[in-house]
């Protein structure tokens, strides 16, 4: 097959990676891509954005399936205008990507279907928003009703901060995303992201992870796009995988069917692991980012099989096989992320670290300049390790980071720390 692939992160990078290894793969296409996606098939300068240009790139270079990877394209209906023209697309449509388009469209349809989640209110009106936070207490989350690249969600401790949020939000701080915001009760527990194969009507579980949001050592700082991640989630055990998939993943895909929406693609849902059970945080409509990064190093299962299963509603028929190895990622991001950053500076020796036993270094945010590989973005490089324990993953992984050579970048130095606690007790 031809396969175009959509995005230019390190989750598109992990992606090209594994799509480019499938024995259905001739051709891998990836648009734009990165350097990294370079190194698994050929890049493309192409606006993915300008779907009727999408669609005639895919006549020319006879594309037989085209992956998406970033949620805007999945929530701007790449996937139905791709479709609507008899080419075959793995991820949600329009419709259905409003999972994670819409915090108040889940909200909404969890109150529905009886899925678990936090209590909720909607708000277009900013002083209704704060009357509400002044009758109900703090800690209290807000969240703009939109996409906002991760800066859509603060856990305010303090009646100012809410407010500030909802001021922020209402008043044009995050654009349209900020129009609507839903408040919602605070969750205490754990978190835990999970991962589940959709055709619209199967769902097959697709691993665990957990991510470090924060941007600074013992989760310290504000929140950023995921500053490293690891997977398996132990956490998660077998009988709370089985749960979520009872009580989260089936009823969402059931309430979208019976809507007239079947979900298809990957369904990431954001768990808080309460003393009640996991209840839904939030639904992203795709792979995430970084933990796409640990999770494909360990699925031994042919993708480009899986996910033309999901596009054809046969899930049920397959079975999807992973490695007992651990897997753990550092992001290394440029100085001053998740604020002002700036862009240019040459980066070295990620040679030496991929050299390294079980090493994996994903581009996320870098830039080929003539010999030399620049930082070209915040999040700018994945590195990712196999081990037998989240442990061994974790200190290959920092073995790796020592090797590359970046005065001008950082990275958390705990990335798995709870699990590192755990094995250790």
């Amino acid at each position: 097959m031809n396969i175009l692939l959509i995005g230019s992160g390190g989750r598109e990078h992990a992606l090209a990676r594994s799509l480019s290894a499938s024995a259905l793969c001739d051709n891998l296409l990836i648009a734009p891509g990165n350097p990294g996606t370079a190194q698994h098939g050929t890049n493309v300068a192409l606006d993915v954005a300008d779907h009727r240009a999408v669609i005639d790139f895919c006549r020319v270079m006879k594309v037989d399936f085209v992956v998406v990877g970033p949620e805007a394209p999945l929530v701007a209906g790449l996937v139905d205008d791709l479709q609507a023209e008899g080419i075959k697309a793995f991820g949600p449509s329009r419709a259905a990507a409003q999972l994670e388009g819409s915090k108040a469209f889940t909200k909404d349809l969890c109150a529905e279907f009886n899925i678990p989640t936090a209590a909720y209110r909607r708000f277009t009106d900013a002083e209704a928003a704060k009357t509400y936070i002044r009758s109900y207490g703090v800690p209290i989350v807000v969240k703009a009703d939109g996409l906002a690249a991760g800066k859509g969600v603060v856990v305010a401790t303090s009646f100012e901060e809410a407010e500030e949020a909802i001021d922020m939000m209402i008043g044009g701080g995050l654009g349209a995303a900020g129009a609507e915001v839903v408040i919602e009760a605070f969750l205490e527990g754990e978190e835990a992201s999970f991962f589940a194969l959709c055709d619209g009507t199967h769902a097959v579980p697709f691993g665990t992870a957990q991510d470090h949001k924060r941007v600074f050592d013992g989760d310290q700082g504000p929140n950023t796009g995921g500053m490293g991640a690891y997977s398996p989630a132990a956490v998660m055990t077998p009988e709370l995988q089985a749960q979520a998939m009872r009580e989260i993943i089936e009823p969402t895909l059931a309430g979208m069917k019976a809507r007239g929406t079947p979900y298809k693609g990957i369904l990431y849902a954001g768990l808080m692991l309460t003393k009640d059970g996991p209840q839904l945080i939030e639904y992203n409509a795709r792979l995430g980012d970084p933990e796409t990064q640990v999770l494909l190093p360990r699925l031994k299962s042919d993708l480009v099989t899986a996910l033309l299963a999901a596009c054809d509603g046969v899930l049920n028929s397959i079975s999807l096989q992973w490695s007992d190895q651990a897997a753990l990622t550092v992001v290394m991001a440029a100085k001053g992320y998740p604020g002002a950053i700036e862009k240019g500076s040459e980066i070295r020796g990620i040679d030496k670290a991929e050299a390294l036993n079980d090493v994996i270094v994903f581009h996320a945010g870098t830039k080929q300049d003539s010999d030399r590989i620049v930082a070209n973005g915040g999040r700018v490089l994945n590195v990712t390790a196999l081990g037998r324990t989240i442990s061994e993953a974790q200190a290959k992984a920092y073995e790796a980071v020592s090797q590359i050579d970046w005065p001008e970048g950082f990275c958390r130095k705990d990335i798995g720390w709870r699990a590192v606690e755990r094995e250790r007790s």
